[in-house]
């Protein structure tokens, strides 16, 4: 019988609000292809734990090869060791990478052409296809985008000695007064003008706080710099409140960290002094200016410090990643207990959510232009577009949209459409997902008349059947517990046969959501189906639904265990017509079954009447058939909802018995 049904839905008994939990948000970095998220660090963002984000230009123009490699691999394993995930910046050919693997690491750090990248260099840099080491002004600018709110450097660039003339100031302090990011570093570069650097901050409105037992601004190289930051942080707690404070308000201005080297491998003020002048008149001596003049002093101070300055800088940049890594840890706590409490009508994902068990696909949607599509190896003019599908990813998107948090359990590659995936799929619950090493994700192409009736389908996705009853056996607490599961056909028959299997041990209710069969064996197929389950709804095509089940007070209910109430109760069918819609305004018929199953199942769930729930549905396959993604992103809890169930008229319902 698995064959006949594509999706099978097991209502579990218990019901929760409608209102669900806000979806993890993670913006879309730049437009164009022009960036690469690591699929470790999107994971990471999806499932809002903390991601910490490092500059490149240390690996690029602060340290020689292979010193500089050792360094960034050092310190991506600190901020892994303290709880949060690396994402090291940086651009490679012409692409920008949020997370580098170990070769891309190496790549930039032997790399004898490396650009050294601020805002004004990305146009540039990525039209040409070069690669480069971002500034703290650059990977500020992409850890925003990226959703990244905590960002590990050596030190700040600033104010430069003699500013007042040459006006000679780093991008670094303007990105600071416009981009909401806490930076976390050992304070400014002692080789500039440290007290003109902290007048600049003030003036661009940035909050500046020293990390630690001192209130004393640091100066890279040494813990002392003569000035007193504006404010003051004990420890990890302080500073998440801090930035959590600073980016609820909304400023648009991004926050600095100043953590003081350590002790031990400071060092001394006056000897990093002497060297400075030194090296500050060799570069005005060769004419040295511009963005050139840091690399060269700081190249300078470890030849005149006999290599202090390097050791200093090599301790003090693997304390911020301890410190910022901590910072993080403390910033997604807070906020995710901010979240909760500022919204207290949200859904607690400790407590029972639907769960959707089924497939995850990339679509690859060819709709042809010609009302004809020639056979005989002929090209068809027409339109292809990816998209994202799967019975299962499709049916937890729409509950998703429609304010339930379904968790997803189904399975993708780590291959190359994983990122895409991720990112499409942010606004779900995709904690439950198998990421597997060396298996294909599901790919499907359909190729759809210019009407959006589906020709001919080809599909990739043999991982479906990595979707087994020892993975979901895995989840049974949560199955046990949620108010609704929903299983996809596509699934292996044994894994079906298990979570029907628990809802039989736990004398739970069972109800079918989708039988695909021509209308004229709908009744046929639904009398015998309907001895075990409670009803079975019918896809009609553009003649609507039809809803078949037990009469309860003249009605047939869609809610867990009404049946039993209805035992004796004669079989009826309810038809529901469709919401007339012109063949010139369907774009793709794909996702329209799934959506009319989505809308239907969020009205159970939030416990309207049959009538609403089915037309809930049937709002929402309209405005997937309009779209040329499965499930429209139009579909929302203000889109598809009772009241706008009430504000329209409706066909009465026509009701026959089926015995």
């Amino acid at each position: 019988m698995h064959k006949m049904i594509r999706k099978i839905t097991l209502s579990l008994g218990r019901q929760v609000s409608s209102v669900a939990r806000g979806a993890t948000q993670v913006r879309r970095l730049l437009h164009g292809g022009y960036v690469r998220i690591h699929p470790s660090v999107q994971e990471a963002l999806v499932e809002s734990r903390p991601v910490v984000a490092l500059e490149s230009t240390i690996i690029t123009h602060g340290m020689a090869y292979p010193l500089n490699l050792s360094m960034a691999r050092k310190v991506e394993e600190i901020v892994r060791t303290n709880g949060a995930v690396p994402a090291t910046v940086g651009i490679l050919r012409g692409q920008i990478h949020v997370g580098l693997t170990d070769e891309e690491l190496e790549f930039l750090a032997s790399s004898k052409n490396a650009v050294k990248v601020s805002r004004r260099d990305f146009p540039f840099v990525l039209s040409q296809g070069l690669s480069g080491g971002t500034t703290v002004s650059g990977t500020m600018i992409v850890a925003h985008k990226a959703g990244i709110p905590v960002f590990v450097s050596g030190g700040i660039g600033g104010v430069h000695r003699d500013g007042e003339n040459t006006l000679d100031v780093s991008a670094d302090l303007t990105e600071l007064g416009r981009t909401p990011v806490a930076v976390v570093s050992a304070g400014a570069k002692s080789i500039l003008d440290i007290g003109r650097t902290l007048e600049y901050l003030e003036t661009q409105g940035v909050c500046v706080a020293a990390f630690g037992e001192s209130r004393e601004f640091p100066a890279f190289f040494s813990r002392q710099s003569g000035f007193q930051a504006p404010y003051h942080v004990q420890d990890e707690e302080e500073a998440a409140k801090l930035i959590d404070c600073a980016l609820g308000l909304g400023l648009g201005s991004g926050v600095l960290i100043a953590v003081p080297c350590p002790q031990e491998r400071a060092a001394q003020g006056q000897v990093i002094e002497e060297a400075i002048q030194q090296a500050l008149s060799q570069a005005r001596s060769k004419g040295i200016t511009g963005k050139d003049v840091t690399p060269f002093l700081l190249q300078k101070l470890i030849e005149l410090t006999d290599g202090k300055s390097l050791d200093s800088n090599l301790a003090l940049i693997q304390n911020n990643a301890r410190v910022g890594s901590c910072i993080a840890v403390a910033l997604s706590k807070l906020q995710k207990a901010r979240r909760k409490r500022s919204q207290p009508g949200q859904k607690d994902m400790s407590a029972p959510q639907p769960v959707v068990i089924g497939g995850i696909n990339v679509d690859f949607i060819a709709k042809a232009q010609n009302p004809e599509i020639l056979g005989g190896g002929q090209t068809n003019a027409g339109r292809v577009r990816r998209a994202f599908g799967g019975v299962g990813r499709n049916l937890a998107d729409c509950l998703s949209r429609l304010g339930q948090a379904p968790l997803l359990l189904s399975a993708v590659g780590k291959d190359e459409h994983l990122e895409s995936v991720l990112h499409y799929c942010h606004h779900m619950d995709m904690s439950g997902v198998l990421r597997l090493e060396g298996e294909s994700t599901a790919t499907y192409c359909a190729v759809i008349s210019s009407a959006g009736e589906l020709s001919l389908g080809l599909g990739d996705m043999d991982i479906h059947q990595q979707i087994t009853e020892q993975y979901v056996s895995q989840f049974k607490e949560k199955l046990c517990q949620a108010p609704l599961v929903c299983i996809d056909g596509n699934v292996p028959l044994s894994t079906i046969q298990y979570v029907c299997q628990v809802a039989r041990e736990h004398q739970l209710a069972e109800l079918p959501s989708r039988l695909e069969d021509a209308v004229q064996a709908a009744a046929a197929l639904a009398c015998p189906l309907l001895s075990h389950l409670q009803c079975v709804v019918v896809t009609l095509g553009a003649h609507g639904v039809l809803l078949c089940g037990r009469s309860l007070a003249g009605s047939i209910s869609l809610h867990p265990g009404a049946h039993r109430q209805a035992a004796a109760a004669r079989l009826c069918a309810a038809h529901y017509p469709a919401i007339p819609i012109s063949r010139e305004e369907i774009v793709n018929v794909s996702g329209a079954g799934d959506s009319l199953m989505a809308g239907i199942l969020a009205g159970v769930l939030a416990k309207h009447d049959t009538g609403t729930c089915v037309r809930m549905g049937l709002l929402a396959a309209s405005l997937s058939l309009r779209s040329y993604e499965p499930i429209s992103p139009e579909i929302s809890t203000s889109s598809v909802s009772q009241e706008q169930v009430k504000s329209r008229s409706w066909p009465e319902a026509k009701v026959w018995k089926m015995d």
